[in-house]
């Protein structure tokens, strides 16, 4: 499978969790469809085309995360107004990720996006982008950057990533004694042409952060490189 890896950083992230409306929690790191969202800001696509084309590419690219920094949040409160009664206004509390630093393994799985996956790539590569990339909002832009082009080698057995994993894969025991923290999460991978997150594809998983490595066993994949990547 054609791949790549792309660097992805900025100060602040907010990836929120659907089920916070009031006063919104971020997931712990940036998910598939936000992922997806960067690539439609990179090439210039509007809101309209955008929206149709979020299923396909949501079926037709796959992606891992290699998490750099400390999943750190922070929360912080701001006064929304109602545009029908500006005197009115609403307290909101918001949860922020600080300093949020990715390796992004990002793959082809069907040629039928092969158009935008080559376009994204090559605007990297050439540090171009039409809109503004951002982490999740717009008050939290994003820093992209390429590293590398190459194959992605699927694979299955024992192995050892720096990505997350999926509860599907067996962590081995031997990784038990290490004494670092595992994350958890449970991240969205396909969104409709509605921009709705469907609930039957959200997908549990399991991170460590600050460039530590988990040994796993299961279907994974292999860069050019020699890393190891669990894709969604």
């Amino acid at each position: 499978m054609k791949g790549a890896l792309i660097s992805v950083e900025g100060n602040w992230g907010h990836f929120k969790k659907p089920e916070t409306n009031n006063n919104p929690l971020t997931h712990d790191f940036i998910t598939k469809t936000a992922l997806i969202g960067m690539v439609g800001a990179v090439l210039g696509i509007e809101r309209p085309e955008m929206k149709e084309l979020f299923p396909q590419l949501s079926e037709n690219l796959c992606y891992g995360v290699l998490i750099h920094s400390v999943v750190k949040k922070e929360s912080w409160s701001f006064k929304l107004r109602y545009a029908s009664n500006l005197f009115e206004k609403r307290p909101v509390q918001m949860e922020f990720l600080k300093n949020p630093r990715y390796t992004i393994a990002i793959g082809l799985r069907d040629e039928r996006s092969a158009s935008y996956f080559n376009q994204f790539i090559a605007a990297l590569e050439s540090s171009e982008a039409r809109f503004t990339p951002v982490l999740g909002l717009h008050n939290c832009p994003a820093n992209l950057g390429f590293i590398a082009s190459g194959e992605l080698k699927q694979s299955d057995g024992d192995f050892q990533t720096k990505s997350f994993v999926t509860e599907q894969h067996k962590i081995i025991k031997a990784f038990l004694t290490e004494k670092f923290r595992v994350g958890v999460d449970r991240i969205p991978t396909y969104q409709n042409d509605d921009f709705w997150n469907l609930p039957d594809k959200y997908v549990r998983v399991f991170y460590p952060s600050e460039d530590r490595e988990i040994s796993a066993s299961g279907a994974h994949y292999e860069f050019t490189d020699g890393s190891k990547w669990v894709l969604i």
